[in-house]
């Protein structure tokens, strides 16, 4: 059954392992043009349901000790109850081990695996061979030297997320408000859409999905009020700004959609 979204969106979500029941409940929402949305980092009932209602796409949960979004579990498991068929669940781990992601996968049920740290191609191909779920792996990117891993990734992992390379000594991989220079993806080439993160916010998120072609973007720091703290004003704002603008982005950016 087709999944919602034309053009860029659609083309991310094509083809993605999802469950019968989800991919039936998210092709049953309004159409929309322009990049899939994901809100990451969410931490409570109340910005999740936010970002539902705002009708973002994917809501990402973050398990990592060192970042402020961190959630356990049991937090995690029960906000995946609240999302139920509205969005994807996307799980954002870093470095995990196979009884850390058995933890979550069992618990907390995610559609989506989110590989946000050193992650090997192989490690990538055992992870999604032992649990089955569709795998989104982050490249952090500074330079052109860092687009030299698209090659290794790009036939393992079903989908890639480009984010800003996080400064030396940062503890986190991501979720530091920084960008990149999104330049730098013109000619990446790969198969399918990617993902696009790294200081996006209300502001920039339209240019930045022009000047990509990107088929998803992805937002945390930018809907904060302060590190880990969602903002529902800018969930609202961020999603409503995007999809107000996704008819130009379509056609400004159509040479783009799967760079």
């Amino acid at each position: 059954m087709p999944l919602r979204h034309s053009d860029k969106g659609a083309a991310f979500l094509a083809g993605l392992n999802f469950p019968e029941p989800l991919r039936e409940a998210l092709s049953r929402r309004v159409p929309a043009h322009g990049p899939a949305i994901k809100i990451c980092g969410l931490s409570t009932p109340a910005t999740l349901a936010c970002a539902l209602d705002a009708g973002t796409d994917f809501v990402g949960f973050v398990f990592f000790s060192k970042s402020p979004r961190h959630l356990t579990v049991e937090a995690a498991a029960h906000l995946a109850i609240i999302t139920g068929l509205r969005a994807v669940k996307v799980a954002l781990v870093v470095d995990a081990d196979d009884d850390a992601l058995e933890a979550i996968v069992s618990r907390v049920a995610p559609d989506m695996l989110q590989l946000h740290g050193h992650e090997t191609p192989q490690r990538v191909v055992e992870i999604k061979a032992r649990f089955g779920l569709p795998v989104l792996k982050a490249i952090g990117v500074s330079g052109p030297a860092d687009l030299a891993a698209v090659a290794d990734y790009a036939d393992v992992a079903d989908r890639l997320l480009f984010d800003a390379k996080p400064p030396a000594g940062a503890d986190l991989p991501g979720g530091n408000g920084l960008a990149f220079d999104w330049d730098l993806l013109k000619d990446v080439g790969l198969k399918h859409p990617f993902m696009l993160s790294g200081g996006l916010d209300a502001r920039n998120v339209v240019e930045a999905a022009v000047r990509t072609g990107a088929g998803a973007v992805d937002v945390s720091s930018g809907v904060e009020s302060a590190p880990g703290q969602k903002d529902a004003a800018k969930i609202a704002a961020f999603v409503r700004t995007l999809r107000s603008a996704a008819g130009d982005i379509e056609t400004l950016g159509s040479d783009g959609a799967t760079r």
